[in-house]
């Protein structure tokens, strides 16, 4: 990759890696999808002031419009939203390895909708990189019981999981519409945070706020860094290396949770986990190869 990419790609999985630990400060008094409005609101407010001193355009044509408010309802949005429900009913690392099927959904939908061709190394890499997210959380694979509510929760995951790679299929289209990257996003955001906002007045959710120091800095965290520079480096790394290699960051990103897990909430390696990150890094080095 060139080393403009390799430093989006580390930017990418650092910060949402370390996101976990973010989000974990916002569950409480607050309902997850009013903090995720929360988030994606000041991310686009923050973006939208960006463009103006930045004098970047922010009128564009109602087609770009139509496939912004696509990406922004599929990246930003829904989502998200999926994503919450999955882990009302499966742990946050079941979660992690559903989503990590990130990397074959981003090889089959570019290679359907953007005619790009399959990598047999892209896909080998995936499977030994998705088994090693699989050892990482065995623990909790183990303990797993396949009743009703799980299969609930993995419907919901694997719903997030595949709109998120339509996103990143939209968010490639837009990446080549001559727009900046911070444009596409200002305008995502808005029409993702809309979509929420409805999602969470239809079905009654509760506008509150948590009026403490660590709700207050994660918040601004996940919606500075989590959202704004890291979607920023996302977006921008699918356009130079494509959404089937960027994909590779969903394998790598719970290794950076579990590094800060071990360092704040004293998380144990086991042999599995050891064997697991060994997998991963072994599957993005021969994804990513040139």
């Amino acid at each position: 990759m060139p080393s403009s990419a390799i430093v989006l790609y580390l930017l990418t999985v650092c910060i949402w890696g370390s996101t976990w630990l973010g989000i974990k400060f916002q569950l409480g008094t607050v309902q997850p999808l009013v903090s995720v409005i929360y988030r994606f609101a000041i991310a686009g407010i923050f973006l939208f002031i960006w463009c103006a001193l930045a004098r970047a355009p922010l009128r564009i044509s109602r087609r770009n419009h139509g496939f912004i408010a696509l990406q922004g309802c599929t990246l930003f949005g829904l989502n998200y939203w999926l994503v919450y429900w999955s882990e009302v009913y499966l742990t946050s690392g079941i979660v992690a390895v559903i989503f990590s099927s990130l990397v074959f959904l981003n090889i089959f939908n570019a290679r359907f909708f953007l005619q790009r061709k399959v990598s047999g190394y892209g896909l080998l890499g995936g499977g030994v990189g998705f088994v090693g997210v699989a050892l990482l959380f065995y623990p909790e694979i183990r303990e797993l019981s396949l009743n009703d509510h799980a299969l609930r929760g993995f419907a919901f995951g694997f719903g997030a999981t595949f709109i998120a790679s339509l996103g990143s299929i939209v968010a490639t289209r837009n990446s080549h519409s001559g727009l900046p990257v911070i444009t596409v996003n200002a305008w995502g955001m808005f029409y993702g945070t809309l979509m929420l906002t409805i999602a969470a007045l239809v079905s009654g959710a509760h506008f509150s706020y948590e009026y403490t120091a660590s709700y207050t800095l994660s918040l601004l965290y996940l919606a500075l860094f989590g959202s704004v520079i890291a979607f920023g480096a996302y977006l921008r790394l699918l356009a130079i290396i494509g959404p089937e290699k960027a994909g590779y960051s969903s394998l790598l990103i719970p290794i950076v949770a579990l590094a800060i897990s071990t360092v704040y909430e004293h998380y144990v390696w086991s042999i599995p986990a050891i064997i697991g990150l060994a997998l991963i890094v072994s599957g993005n080095i021969l994804a990513l190869r040139r």
